[in-house]
């Protein structure tokens, strides 16, 4: 028996007994009642489990005085307790006692305060020092031979829960409830969206309210998005080798509590206030961007926690249930299973970490009040073990909850697992992040054009023209007809991980080392093309300079000072035009289309494209914009307004290709430069480099519509097909430096009429019969 159990078991005046709680349901966590608190906590494994209530005191070696209670042994590796007194704002941890017995993955380890899972107040920094770990470390904080029990108490060291008050749940009639057919996500980091937000007032700056100030609104309501998709907010944890550098885990995917909300994003005078002041804020925030007609999406991380690898702290769930709550490769010695690429893996064979998510999904729901999730790395959530199936009893369960089903359910459809790719496998009403669009789009509008400038070849056509009328290889398939349909696919050319819009037209290379890992971290598949020049370029002096400026040209690249180039003016004419190219392919396919917050007004990192620990202005968007910024934005705002106005741009249906009863057209056709159709051959020959689709908006009451791309390096003369006889009208060209105001004559092309095309632009007509 280790030092520090024998001395908790022998000093029993300070251990008190907990009532039972008998006859009641059981809830797991902790929740006030009758002037005391219930607690319940799953540790199948555990001989004693203690409850610990906290009250700061200086004099004490670890900074707090402890009252520990013990829990009785329940049911199904249950214990709970209720302990008279006690009140909100109450401080919490448990102590756990069991076998030590690491290879068999034991870690039950008295002297370490650990959180509560269902903890929904977090108090407290993390310091990382040998005190935090439950094994002896050497001076590297690394294991020391063995895998002896630390003795160090680790209360001073860690976050501890805070008992709130119970809060009532958000009516369903007030959310927006914004069917998908309409939907436009925008992804953004709480954070990063207002830290430099002229409107916000500072205080407020880089704050859940500050997200819900009228600026921050105004801004999202006049893009035109319908859903804020949030970084995620749980409570996390830096990663200690980050702590060791002097940064942070800026997006937060390190999840330590999965009911509390992040304090760190709180207000000043929240924070201050404590955890039911952070928590109201978050509600608050929910609830203003709900009376906007905007609906929150939280990005949340079930698929591992902050406790790290074998050598990691012991801060929740290592202590309490190692073997129950993470996956293990089931030999010995054991070691965690990673699949996650983050050290440890939860184990979703397993009953209680299932209910752990589905608990707290349902929390947030309704709760919190928010309108669905986006599940990190999805794939580890749906593994019998090894082996990923789509109906795993979570995802299952998830899709058939009376609460969780009627909220928007997207995937990030992989892992770095055996057999981790899964896009397109997903269980209806679950959406999937879609790589392949991404993929496709940053293939024909970049990397094929630095291909083709270097004299090579390029792609053909068959997986952009699949990206662009939904992915129906993908989505079309599964128990029910049709599939889960075409808006299952979320389109997004960017998000959080990977180059910005901007820095995708600036950069060949990734350029991460103010991350600290030499640039090995990122990715080397970014499909990019920096048009000639690496990075911010600028014209030289005597040189006409172009008032607009273009991604690079230094106005928002702090840091980086922009090279003069011959060709500076044609580079960042170009990276514009690249810019709308992509902008235009997502928002004007079929799908639901991402934004990643501040890529409407071409927002660089300096090429750094895995900015996850970089809580600076490389991360924060620059509001400060130069006048193509400003005609970027009205063009998103454009774009948004036409895919709103007309059904035929975002049909809930996959496309057959016939003619529909009444029609004189197929709801789907695709035709070459010339207005012939496409053959097998043209599908096939990696030259044809001008696409045209066009859908017929006769069953949508709408008119048609035709979607052209030239991908060539030159300009082409492109003969529009017949369709159903009606002129085209030109509705919008990605060669416009600026979109269409009201008053512009409209183009207009005949029907089987021919109209030159500049070298790589897109164009969108509308055919009203």
């Amino acid at each position: 028996m280790s030092r520090t159990a024998s001395s908790l078991r022998a000093t029993t005046r300070l251990r008190e007994t907990a009532q039972r709680v008998d006859g009641r349901p059981l809830r797991l966590g902790a929740h006030l009642r009758d002037g005391g608190v219930d607690v319940a906590v799953v540790a199948s494994h555990a001989a004693a489990v203690d409850l610990c209530l906290l009250d700061e005191d200086p004099s004490s070696p670890t900074g707090f005085a402890e009252r520990r209670y013990a829990l009785h042994r329940g049911r199904h590796g249950v214990w709970q307790g209720h302990v008279p007194d006690v009140a909100a704002g109450q401080r919490y941890g448990l102590r756990v006692h069991g076998r030590w017995d690491p290879a068999s993955g034991l870690r039950h380890n008295p002297a370490k305060l650990l959180l509560d899972p269902y903890a929904r107040g977090i108090t407290g920094a993390f310091r990382h020092a040998p005190e935090v770990y439950g094994h002896i470390v050497d001076e590297d904080l690394a294991p020391v031979a063995g895998w002896h029990r630390s003795d160090l108490d680790s209360a001073g060291h860690v976050p501890h829960g805070v008992v709130l008050d119970e809060v009532l749940p958000v009516p369903d009639s007030s959310r927006p409830h914004t069917p998908w057919e309409r939907t436009v996500i925008y992804e953004a980091h709480v954070r990063g969206l207002t830290k430099q937000l002229p409107g916000v007032p500072e205080h407020l700056r880089g704050t859940y309210a500050g997200l819900a100030h009228p600026a921050t609104i105004a801004h999202l309501r006049s893009l035109g998005v319908t859903a804020v998709e949030l970084l995620p907010i749980h409570a996390a944890n830096d990663e200690p080798f980050l702590i060791d550098k002097g940064l942070t885990n800026y997006w937060g995917y390190n999840t330590l509590g999965f009911f509390a909300p992040e304090p760190r994003y709180a207000t000043r005078s929240a924070q201050e206030q404590g955890p039911a002041a952070v928590l109201d804020e978050v509600r608050g925030m929910v609830q203003l961007l709900h009376e906007a007609g905007l609906e929150v999406i939280l990005d949340v991380v079930y698929n591992h926690t902050c406790e790290g690898g074998d050598g990691g702290p012991t801060l929740s769930w290592r202590g309490l249930d190692n073997t129950e709550y993470y996956l293990h490769d089931g030999l010995r010695p054991a070691h965690l299973a990673d699949v996650t690429g983050t050290g440890n893996s939860l184990d979703f064979r397993r009953l209680r970490v299932v209910q752990l998510a589905l608990d707290s999904l349902r929390y947030w729901v309704r709760y919190v009040g928010v309108d669905g999730f986006r599940f990190d790395l999805a794939t580890t959530l749906g593994r019998n073990g090894s082996e990923f199936s789509p109906n795993h009893p979570f995802l299952v369960a998830v899709a058939t909850d009376p609460v969780l089903s009627e909220v928007k359910l997207i995937t990030e459809p992989w892992d770095v697992g055996p057999g981790g790719w899964r896009t397109g496998e997903f269980p209806p009403p679950f959406a999937d992040w879609n790589d392949r669009f991404r993929n496709a789009v940053r293939t024909f509008w970049l990397s094929d054009p630095a291909t083709g400038v270097a004299g090579g070849t390029g792609q053909d056509l068959r997986d952009l023209a699949t990206r662009l009328a939904g992915s129906a290889d993908l989505f079309a398939h599964g128990p029910v007809p049709g599939g889960r349909g075409p808006l299952a696919s979320i389109n997004y050319v960017t998000a959080h991980d990977g180059f910005t819009l901007a820095d995708l037209v600036t950069f060949n290379h990734k350029h991460n080392l103010a991350n600290g890992e030499d640039n090995r971290d990122g990715t080397d598949d970014n499909r990019s093309w920096n048009h000639g020049v690496e990075g911010p370029v600028t014209v030289p002096p005597g040189e006409p300079r172009d008032p607009r400026g273009g991604p690079g040209d230094g106005a928002a690249a702090v840091g980086w000072v922009p090279e003069p180039h011959p060709r500076g003016a044609e580079i960042l004419t170009a990276r514009r035009r690249s810019a709308r190219n992509l902008l235009g392919t997502l928002l004007l396919s079929v799908g639901t289309p991402m934004i990643t917050a501040g890529d409407e007004i071409g927002r660089t990192q300096l090429g750094n494209n895995n900015a996850y620990c970089q809580d600076n202005p490389i991360s924060w968007v620059d509001w400060e914009t130069a006048p193509w910024q400003e005609e970027l934005r009205a063009t998103v705002q454009y774009l948004l307004r036409l895919r709103r106005e007309h059904p035929v741009v975002r049909p809930d249906f996959f496309a057959t290709g016939q003619v529909a009863d009444g029609d004189v057209i197929p709801d789907l056709s695709w035709y070459r430069r010339d207005a012939a159709p496409m053959t097998v051959e043209d599908w096939h020959d990696s030259g044809v480099r001008v696409l045209q689709m066009l859908r017929s908006g006769h069953g949508l009451g709408d008119a048609d519509f035709l979607l052209v791309l030239n991908g060539a390096l030159a300009e082409e003369s492109v003969t529009l097909p017949e369709g159903a006889g009606a002129d085209y009208t030109l509705v919008w060209d990605s060669a416009w430096e600026h979109p269409p105001q009201d008053g512009t004559p409209a183009q207009t092309v005949a029907a089987g009429g021919t109209t030159p095309m500049a070298p790589l632009s897109l164009r969108a007509y509308l055919a009203h019969r």
